[in-house]
């Protein structure tokens, strides 16, 4: 405590709690900053289930949390991304419960590119990513449709100039104009449901989307995402005729075949008439030459087969002859084969007889039975030779046996009772008892004197 406040000044000093300093704080802050621009990068953005977007916007040395809530989020032309520069419109406050302050965001504008190119981008390189331009799953256009479907504003110049050029070049084509919105709120909505529309009739063979120029603003209802699925999952063909040829839209990029112009499409999706009638003429004439070049070279291919075509009794008889021919041929060839088979029927038999089995066993019957006696020889001088070594060998075991040893009247002491053989008088005292095995029984002695 700093001795030169008196007591009363210390007591007269504000204390705050912490809320309370943060509510001074964050009144200071919205008084001070109502609304201001804030110019940064997104990071760390996240979206809650809640619907509302919470992210940071940085630049090279310091950042801010801020907030775009679900109502003004939903108003935005594109999506927000990690990485997108930035100008941010709202208000400073402060979010009491962790004493921190950030910027609640009314409207947000990407830095450089408009809001609706950077929508347009995102959305393209989207729909690219999901295959919706794959060249390989565009239709093909009809060769010369009956029936043209434009979508289209019934008032605009882009269908007069689709008309007249189309009545020039085939006024034969049935034209079915389904009108719709082609700029403003809900006219992507009446574009798509049209395309669906058509899709559930069966007697349209392709479908084009007119409109003539404007800016970015006035051709978005074709850079939306609900147009572009309708298209891409139109059975029927769509051609896109929007805007001049500078332009393009997302709905270009779906379609199966694009258009500078309106008036640009009226000359792809049908051939001039006079063309295809000056054709078709060509071509019958060409078919009639043909005509009549075959029936000429197949008139002399059947003159000169007609020169060549032989009677047909003719022919009969000399197949007849040449039958008989065969037949006898036939005959004489079986004849032989069968004298030639009996032959060697004969020789096989004579074969047969001398190479009887029955001769065979009894030549290796007799062989059998000499075997058999070598074998009882071999037998009983081999058990003779075995005999006679087990006895020599049982001789040589008697001799160095123990037993043998007793026999000759010798006995082996030992204690008692661990049987241990005495070789030496000290290894027993006088009272002990001994065991004494003789070649015939057994002692069982007390010593009663020992000597050295």
């Amino acid at each position: 405590m700093d001795e030169s406040l008196t007591w009363f000044e210390v007591a007269q000093r504000p204390i705050y709690t912490v809320s309370e300093l943060t509510q001074r704080i964050k009144d200071i802050l919205e008084e001070r900053f109502p609304f201001i621009w804030v110019e940064g990068e997104i990071s760390n953005l996240r979206a809650p289930l809640s619907g509302h977007c919470y992210f940071t916007l940085k630049d090279e040395s310091s950042q801010i949390r801020a907030v775009i809530f679900r109502n003004q989020q939903r108003l935005l032309p594109f999506k927000l991304e990690n990485g997108l520069k930035v100008i941010c419109q709202g208000r400073i406050s402060v979010y009491e419960v962790r004493g921190e302050y950030q910027i609640l965001v009314d409207t947000i504008e990407p830095k450089g590119l408009g809001a609706l190119q950077l929508a347009f981008e995102q959305l393209k390189q989207r729909l690219e990513r999901e295959g919706l331009f794959d060249a390989s799953l565009k239709k093909t256009i009809p060769y010369l449709p009956q029936r043209l479907a434009v979508i289209t504003s019934p008032t605009g110049a882009a269908i007069r100039d689709f008309l007249k050029i189309l009545s020039r070049r085939f006024a034969n084509v049935e034209v079915f104009i389904y009108p719709v919105r082609v700029q403003g709120e809900g006219a992507d909505t009446e574009i798509a449901t049209a395309i669906y529309d058509l899709n559930q009739m069966n007697n349209i063979d392709v479908i084009i989307l007119a409109r003539g120029g404007g800016s970015l603003e006035d051709l978005w209802a074709f850079n939306q995402e609900r147009v572009a699925r309708a298209i891409f999952q139109s059975s029927i063909p769509v051609i896109s005729a929007i805007g001049h040829e500078v332009d393009f839209t997302i709905a270009d990029f779906v379609a199966d075949l694009r258009a500078p112009t309106p008036s640009a499409a009226a000359e792809l999706v049908v051939r001039r008439k006079d063309e295809l009638t000056s054709r078709i003429q060509d071509m019958g004439y060409r078919l009639r030459e043909a005509i009549l070049k075959t029936i000429a070279s197949h008139r002399d291919c059947t003159h000169n087969l007609d020169k060549r075509l032989i009677d047909p009794k003719k022919r009969l008889d000399d197949l007849r002859i040449r039958l008989d021919d065969i037949m006898g041929d036939i005959k004489t060839r079986t004849s032989q084969i069968f004298i030639n088979k009996r032959n060697e029927m004969q020789i096989m038999i004579h074969k047969l007889f001398y190479y009887s089995p029955e001769k065979a066993i009894e030549r290796h019957a007799s062989y059998l039975l000499r075997l058999k006696r070598e074998l009882s020889l071999l037998i009983s001088k081999y058990l003779k030779l075995i005999r006679e070594q087990l006895d020599k060998e049982m001789k040589q075991l008697h001799a160095l046996s123990p037993l043998a040893i007793l026999e000759r009247g010798y006995s082996i002491a030992r204690t008692l009772p661990d049987l241990k053989i005495i070789t030496d008088v000290s290894s027993v005292s006088v009272g002990d008892s001994i065991h004494v095995k003789l070649a015939k029984g057994e002692i069982i002695s007390k010593v009663e004197k020992k000597h050295g």
